[in-house]
């Protein structure tokens, strides 16, 4: 017994350090060069040397380890992140992007909001470079020259695009202790947002219904299939939010009422963990 709880203490401190190592680098005001964040990981991989090879130096040398990587993967994905931008001379200027939605789009009664994986894009037939992942709005009537009727309603996850798109660099409000959408978006790995131009002369083409993103194409057939089938919309928001996580069809004041009787949590996870469930069973059927 006294075995089991001391390997548990180690498991606990080389937890610790690593995840102190992470949250270390997350207190830094500004990254640092790629070349500081790959020498604490050689210093890491000296550790980790140490280790091996000794075992009255194995206890630091693994926290020492662990904690160096922690704190240089984090910088190094971060930094990564960052670079992933929105060149400024594109923004605001029609590019045609060509890649797949990525996750449920959120429909609303003027349009759709989703998640775009881009594969290539071009500006004026030339080859550009965009952000890998953006979020685009495609809406009825934006502007005088979009189509009356954009065909935004035949959009599913999974579903391969070319489309032509106007972007811009990611931005929120700085209302105090409002909410930081672009924080949120920097975490979602979202590095640019804009909109869908569905012109006569910027036609909107379907490649392919099912490009990739199976399970993502399964939430939504689950999602329609509730919400066709529930006549109250603010049931089957909720329903569709417990069942596949799309939390969008919940209404504020439902939020409200969740977050008063503190079940906020579990109608934002719910879902979340039926996808995962999800996620494996699809895993392990196809592997």
């Amino acid at each position: 017994m006294g075995g089991m709880d001391a390997w548990g203490l180690r498991a606990a401190a080389l937890a610790l350090a690593g995840i102190g190592g992470a949250a270390l680098q997350l207190q830094q005001p500004a990254l640092w060069p790629i070349a500081s964040y790959a020498a604490l990981l050689a210093l890491a991989a000296l550790a980790f040397a140490l280790a091996w090879v000794s075992v009255r130096a194995r206890g630091a040398a693994l926290l020492l380890g662990l904690a160096c990587m922690l704190f240089a993967v984090t910088g190094l994905r971060a930094g990564l992140r960052l670079a992933d931008a929105l060149p400024a001379a594109l923004e605001g200027r029609d590019i045609v992007v060509t890649g797949v939605v990525a996750a449920l789009p959120r429909q609303s009664p003027d349009g759709v909001r989703f998640s775009f994986e881009v594969e290539s894009a071009t500006r004026e037939g030339a080859p550009v470079t965009v952000p890998g992942l953006i979020s685009l709005g495609w809406y009825r009537g934006w502007d005088g020259d979009a189509l009356i009727a954009a065909p935004f309603e035949a959009l599913r996850a999974g579903q391969r695009w070319r489309l032509t798109v106007r972007l811009k660099a990611p931005h929120g409000a700085l209302n105090p202790h409002g909410f930081d959408f672009e924080l949120w978006l920097f975490e979602q790995g979202i590095r640019a947002s804009g909109d869908v131009r569905a012109t006569a002369q910027a036609t909107a083409l379907r490649l392919d219904d099912s490009a990739a993103h199976p399970i993502e194409r399964l939430r939504q057939r689950l999602r329609d299939a509730i919400l066709v089938r529930v006549a109250d919309a603010r049931a089957a928001g909720v329903l569709a939010a417990l069942a596949v996580g799309d939390q969008a069809a919940i209404e504020r004041s439902d939020w409200e009422l969740f977050r008063a009787t503190g079940i906020a949590h579990l109608v934002s996870i719910s879902g979340l963990h039926v996808t995962m469930f999800a996620w494996l069973a699809g895993a392990l059927v196809g592997g």
